[in-house]
């Protein structure tokens, strides 16, 4: 039995409550088992003392949007790089993720189940993961790495074991491309609904799948027990498609109109804005070889996303943190919470939606997500109060502590 004992800081739980002085969260092997006042616990003298140095300490954050196994780089490098290499390149992502104080990510594609089981056993460190495995996409579309050239050149192999290629079009196939996602270990289905800002062929604006094929790949998933769908949606038409088919949760959301917003609102379906992307493709696009299109779409939609989430946040639509890291450096997925509040959330709801609602949209609300008694041991510890500075959680240099399923994976106090 291992005993810890975190006290002497700020505690924020992760509800969206006021942040509370003077409190103590005590955790015994896998789970917390007390987070309260400090005078409201006696310790037996079993536990190991952490102590918080008058920082702040949070739930786990998670990112629901995240390519575990890939950084953008050039042409030149992907094409030079022996297949096997992504995988030791995707333990130092996963690393890097854990560090930045994120305890659990949702995979949006690329990242297959061996991945997952070496960080479940213990062989590699890294967030929990909640896997997709590989994206639907329609021939021509977002995910579909033909180029002009005729040459095929996708940012991940596909095709090859427990990674099935997307493409597929009509019913049929959509029907049974969804199967064998499921069938590889998906826990979440992950379909392109609109063209996007890497792709070379289409648009964000562009509408894919019908919404017959879109409501098929929802019907598959709750046979298998309420697995849920995420949809890469930018732009409106196809967004108002996948709300209207089921689908869980919009990623990106670019073009979000009063309609659409409307119809999330009605559904309960989530938002997860990855506001980071098109900053990211702009920053990092000299260094890493991005496209001239990337780039020229980027600087297109980049003032619309923000008032998409703006819109979004203002009329009470779900948000949950996610920030499509693998299009920019893994452990920098924190900045996120600063673009959410550039762009009108406070601070305790950028915490919010990185921790209980991330949770939620996860369906894991019932082991992560908040500090409470029975809950997984999934802690972080930053130094200062990041409700006066948000941006102060994009340095990792900030997060102290980060403790998973009662480990201590970093320790810099």
């Amino acid at each position: 039995m291992v005993k810890q004992l975190i006290k002497n800081g700020l505690v924020i739980d992760g509800n969206g409550g006021e942040a509370k002085k003077d409190q103590v969260v005590v955790t015994e092997n896998e789970r917390i088992v007390y987070v309260g006042p400090e005078t409201g616990y006696s310790p037996t003298g079993e536990e190991v003392v952490i102590d918080a140095a008058g920082g702040t300490v949070l739930p786990g954050l998670i990112d629901t949007h995240v390519h575990m196994m890939m950084e953008y780089e050039p042409l030149s490098d992907r094409l030079t790089t022996p297949f096997s290499f992504m995988y030791y390149q995707a333990a130092n992502y996963l690393k890097s993720t854990l560090h930045a104080g994120i305890t659990s990510v949702r995979d949006a594609l690329g990242t297959d189940l061996g991945v997952k089981k070496a960080v479940d056993e213990g062989l590699i460190p890294g967030p929990r993961l909640q896997l997709s495995i590989n994206a639907l996409t329609i021939t021509g579309g977002h995910g579909d790495g033909y180029t002009v050239s005729g040459k095929t050149l996708d940012l991940l192999p596909s095709g090859y074991p427990g990674m099935p290629s997307g493409k597929c079009d009509g019913v049929e196939e959509v029907r049974k491309k969804t199967r064998e996602m499921l069938r590889a270990g998906a826990e979440v289905i992950k379909v392109h609904a609109t063209g996007g800002v890497l792709s070379a062929t289409d648009h964000p604006e562009f509408t894919q799948f019908s919404l017959e094929e879109l409501k098929v790949i929802v019907e598959e998933g709750r046979f298998r027990k309420g697995v849920k769908v995420m949809a890469h949606a930018q732009g409106a038409e196809g967004i108002k498609n996948a709300v209207k088919a089921g689908i869980h949760s919009i990623e990106h959301g670019i073009f979000l109109d009063d309609e659409a917003i409307e119809l999330m609102l009605e559904n309960g379906t989530y938002l997860v804005p990855t506001l980071l992307a098109p900053v990211a493709v702009l920053e990092n696009a000299a260094e890493v070889g991005m496209p001239a299109s990337a780039v020229a779409k980027s600087k297109e939609v980049i003032e619309h996303h923000k008032a998409s989430f703006t819109k979004a946040y203002k009329a009470g639509v779900k948000i949950a943190m996610g920030t499509d890291a693998g299009v920019m450096k893994h452990g920098t997925n924190l900045r996120e919470l600063g673009l959410m509040n550039d762009a009108g959330m406070s601070p305790m709801d950028t915490i919010v939606a990185s921790t209980k609602t991330a949770a939620e949209c996860l369906g894991w609300e019932d082991k992560v997500g908040t500090l409470e008694q029975g809950k997984l041991a999934d802690i972080v510890i930053v130094k200062g109060n990041p409700l006066e500075d948000i941006y102060s959680l994009a340095n990792n240099d900030n997060i102290q502590v980060v403790m998973k399923n009662g480990k201590v994976e970093k320790n810099f106090l």
